[in-house]
């Protein structure tokens, strides 16, 4: 196991620099960037993709052609553009500022951000805890209920009940995200009904002075929506998958054997189906973690007034902040890579039987 696991942490090398190099090139040829974002704000204009486009016709009237490559950067001397090429490092090749990008992050260095003067590492800090809540809530929640719904259903496979719930998560995964949080906020945030969660914010303003009991049920209280909005479409693939996967190991030979020798269903089903059952629901952890945790709570951020990872994700990109793209994306990737080793350990915890040293 412990040769297994350090090839997989090889691997993670070529992997991790794999995803680096292909963002990187993809940048090159995105329109935009950094210096074209304080160009557009220097000139009034304010969008950077409008500049890009040819900026307003009305006032490029009596400007005089520039040599310059920044479109809108005309009223601009070229000495200053020169000068921002230089803070911003883009006065060296692609090649030259890739490779001291990654030299700097393989010591963990991952520079400050273009536009809010913090580094990094400490506004991923400071959106973390936001982040936190939605994907370790939303998938703790998932699996604890879409397991044993999931187990429920394969052992009443055909019954009235598995019926009926298959048409419940069915219609929930159905309904989008972003649009079951709306119903929520109209429903119980004081939109047009009942006022009885708020609305914004992690906590309450005078968080600091409740007690502790009084701090863990006002974080629950801030968190329940938008942890149930971000939770919803997970149910349907994860208690469907487990059902499926059950059904299959409880239509094989050794069950019936273990059935025929006396043993109690109960038995049968946590003794001997679990664990193989279970291999395949584990396996979709990485992907689910990580897309709950970093992929989908833009919408879910912004509907309820949350600062975290989604919305830093999305702002840095159409800011072309790319100390903080490329900072995140790195840690995330990495963070992925590691998840999925962990995802092989646990392998080994459920079935004991699996060894990953006699793979060929």
């Amino acid at each position: 196991m412990g040769a297994y696991i350090f090839r997989r942490l090889l691997l993670v090398i070529p992997t991790l620099l794999g995803i680096m190099i292909l963002n990187f090139a993809l940048i090159q040829f995105v329109p935009g960037g950094p210096i074209e974002t304080i160009i557009a704000r220097m000139e009034g204009g304010g969008d950077v993709f409008e500049n890009i486009a040819g900026g307003n016709a009305d006032a490029d009237v009596g400007r005089e052609e520039s040599d310059s490559a920044y479109p809108g950067a005309n009223g601009l001397s070229q000495d200053f553009i020169e000068d921002l090429e230089r803070q911003f490092g883009f006065d060296k090749p692609p090649l030259e500022r890739f490779l001291n990008m990654m030299w700097n992050y393989i010591r963990f260095d991952f520079g400050e951000s273009y536009f809010r003067s913090i580094s990094v590492v400490d506004l991923v800090l400071e959106k973390m805890p936001v982040s936190i809540t939605l994907g370790l809530w939303s998938t703790l929640i998932a699996y604890l209920v879409s397991i044993p719904l999931g187990i429920k259903k394969a052992v009443k496979d055909g019954s009235r009940f598995d019926t009926i719930t298959s048409a419940m998560i069915i219609v929930a995964y159905a309904i989008p995200g972003f649009l079951f949080a709306i119903l929520l906020i109209v429903l119980f945030a004081g939109g047009s009904y009942w006022r009885i969660f708020p609305l914004r914010g992690l906590t309450s303003p005078n968080f600091e002075e409740l007690s502790f009991i009084g701090q863990i049920l006002d974080y629950f209280w801030h968190i329940a929506l938008p942890v149930l909005a971000s939770t919803i479409s997970a149910f349907a693939t994860l208690t469907l998958l487990t059902k499926n996967s059950f059904l299959d190991e409880i239509k094989k030979q050794y069950v019936i054997t273990a059935k025929a020798k006396g043993l109690s269903e109960k038995k049968v089903l946590y003794g001997h189906v679990f664990r193989n059952a279970m291999l395949i629901v584990i396996s979709g952890f990485p992907a689910l973690f990580i897309g709950v945790f970093f992929g989908g709570s833009l919408i879910i951020e912004t509907l309820f007034s949350l600062d975290g990872l989604g919305r830093l994700g999305f702002e840095a990109a159409v800011a072309r902040d790319y100390p903080v793209v490329f900072g995140t994306l790195f840690a995330f990737s990495l963070m992925g890579l590691v998840v999925s080793i962990i995802t092989d350990i646990t392998y080994v915890f459920i079935d004991p039987r699996i060894d990953f040293e006699g793979r060929g």
